[in-house]
């Protein structure tokens, strides 16, 4: 990639950052917003001979085009990030996204697995967006930790619906509608991502690669191996993975998630459901004490809505428990009884026997 901090692209972003593994984050100059720019290499087929400057040529404006489109017919929607079209620079094809304040997915994953909950909390928010999705008539097709965004409240959002467009669109403009090549195209594009390799597409597949992100949210890995493409495919067709009794509680959901016949798939709105009762019986309190993330965003297992009214009750159940051993320490150590309880018996019946010769004694002395 040859751009560089300061420069401005399409006329209107400016770079803010070095960029890495094509991407970059920038400035819209027209908004002020901060933005995620995600770049494709676009062959020489689809470029040819034409210089830097020039016009793009006409399979380039094609994809954007297409990417263009699906932007457009985007619901809004509080968990789905905006994506602002695409443009073609040079050799590349960048699609643009709005950029909130928070860390990937992806990146809070590195530490490791996250507790069920957890898990449930960030795919409820994901569920949600593509319910608003699926009923605009769009499906996503790149529901991967790395397309999700958690924000400094918590709240999971699903971003990369536009960079998958352009993959799809890209692998389809040189390998064709199907067979080999197609592949070919798309797993150098793709590459061993579980999540992107469903049997099927639509709305379906999008819930499929649900069941993969729970699964791999709740255990720290992929239900399938993803050492190749080759291999990952061959394992999805087969049905070849881990089994899901390795997710605790959403076990049961990831199991009909990510079975072979989408028919009997929950729907996104099934499984935003289905997670909502999930979080509505969860234990208290599931996860440890909060702890802050990378650049201050909430690590997960600890935000979120119900993560948040959980660590509430649990602080007033601690706070009590605490108030009770300060009077229990302010009151000090039991004292033992001055008659050990073994004594009580003997020295009740002596007792009754002393009064009962005392009276004889009173009777005697009187009568007498």
């Amino acid at each position: 990639m040859r751009a560089g901090p300061g420069q401005v692209l399409a006329g209107r972003y400016r770079l803010t950052g070095r960029p890495e593994a094509l991407g970059a984050f920038a400035v819209d100059e027209r908004s002020g917003d901060v933005v995620r720019l995600r770049a494709l290499e676009l062959p020489a087929v689809l470029i040819g001979d034409q210089e830097p400057d020039a016009p793009a040529a006409e399979p380039g404006e094609r994809l954007v085009r297409r990417v263009a489109a699906v932007g457009a017919a985007a619901p809004r929607h509080a968990r789905l990030l905006q994506g602002a079209g695409a443009f073609v620079e040079g050799d590349l094809l960048w699609t643009v996204e709005e950029r909130p304040a928070g860390q990937s997915l992806a990146a809070l994953l590195a530490a490791g697995p996250v507790s069920a909950y957890r898990a449930a909390e960030v795919v409820s928010d994901l569920a949600g967006a593509l319910r608003e999705l699926h009923g605009a008539g769009l499906a996503h097709g790149n529901v991967t930790a790395g397309s999700v965004l958690v924000c400094e409240d918590g709240a999971a959002l699903l971003g990369g619906l536009l960079p998958g467009v352009a993959e799809e669109a890209l692998a389809e403009e040189l390998g064709g509608p199907g067979g080999r090549r197609r592949y070919e195209v798309r797993a150098a594009l793709v590459g061993p991502v579980a999540e992107r390799w469903p049997l099927d597409g639509g709305p379906a597949g999008d819930c499929w690669a649900l069941g993969v992100l729970l699964h791999r949210m709740a255990t720290g890995r992929a239900p399938y191996p993803e050492s190749g493409v080759p291999e990952l495919v061959t394992a999805v067709r087969e049905g070849r993975r881990v089994p899901s009794e390795a997710c605790g509680p959403l076990g049961p959901l990831v199991e009909r998630l990510v079975q072979p016949d989408p028919a009997l798939r929950p729907t996104a709105a099934e499984v935003r459901l289905e997670l909502a009762a999930l979080l509505a019986s969860a234990p208290e309190p599931v996860d440890g004490p909060r702890v802050a993330g990378p650049q201050g965003v909430p690590a997960p297992g600890s935000a979120g809505p119900a993560g948040r009214r959980r660590a509430k009750r649990a602080g007033r159940v601690a706070e009590r428990a605490r108030a009770e051993a300060a009077r229990a320490e302010a009151a000090g150590p039991a004292r033992p009884p001055r008659i050990p309880p073994a004594l009580l018996g003997p020295l009740l019946v002596g007792g009754v026997f002393l009064l009962l010769v005392l009276g004889v004694a009173a009777v005697v002395l009187f009568a007498g």
